[in-house]
């Protein structure tokens, strides 16, 4: 592996990326399918866990998923946390969500690895585009442990992130049709830009590794929402 970014130097990245986090409609452009995966976890989440009165958003962002579920959720009445790393995006967050819930939004600087999320506490986690920052096996582990501790019985976690391919050739393939998607977006350059931060700071893990790791740390229920290349939206419940 080469030497990938550290926390600051990914948080620094974020804290002067705030714009192009904060469009509800595009999401994160970058990318595939980022509209259509923030409908399915925020839409599947809401069904599975309809009562929900506390969410976790972690790597929040500017907002944008704990947005759309609150537009799903039956009520106002739901108390949301925003968990990230970027003081800007939690501010934009913060401000955004504030207007959407008549209750209470609370926001945690700082690494998912390093949070106190407490036992039992949240009805609804969600996780866009973070986890693929986590490095190694034991590091997964904690962090899927650490969230089925923190949700309630019949909570539900929701992710939607990079993944890797199993098969060096697959891997090839889906990266050599991102590369395509990105160029036919912008250009050659926007490419290369986004493939050099993709080596400089992440490691993903691929589908099946996180569906099965989610089913050995406890949750059942898991499901398969979307999966378009190198991306995928995937859930999972906690047993009443």
């Amino acid at each position: 592996m080469c030497m990938k970014s550290t926390v600051e130097e990914i948080r620094t990245r974020f804290d002067d990326d705030v714009e192009r986090f904060s469009n509800l409609e595009t999401g994160q452009a970058a990318t595939i399918d980022a509209p259509l995966v923030m409908d399915l976890i925020t839409e599947a989440a809401s069904l599975v866990t309809p009562d929900a009165k506390d969410v976790l958003d972690i790597g929040c962002g500017a907002g944008n998923y704990s947005l759309k579920l609150l537009q799903r959720l039956p009520g106002p009445d739901v108390n949301v946390t925003l968990l990230d790393l970027s003081r800007p995006m939690l501010d934009r967050a913060q401000q955004r969500v504030g207007e959407a819930t008549s209750e209470d939004v609370n926001d945690l600087q700082g690494d998912i690895r390093d949070a106190d999320l407490g036992e039992a506490r949240y009805d609804i986690v969600m996780a866009a585009a973070v986890l693929h920052h986590l490095r190694d096996d034991d590091q997964w582990e904690a962090v899927f442990t650490k969230v089925y501790r923190a949700l309630r019985p019949g909570g539900s976690f929701w992710i939607s992130d990079l993944i890797e391919q199993s098969h060096p050739a697959v891997q090839a393939m889906t990266m050599r049709r991102y590369g395509d998607y990105l160029v036919s977006m912008r250009d050659v350059s926007y490419r290369d830009a986004v493939f050099d931060y993709i080596q400089k700071e992440d490691t993903p893990r691929p589908l099946m590794y996180q569906l099965d790791l989610m089913r050995r740390v406890g949750f059942v229920d898991v499901d398969v929402l979307h999966k378009h290349g190198c991306g995928a939206a995937f859930g999972g419940v906690k047993a009443r």
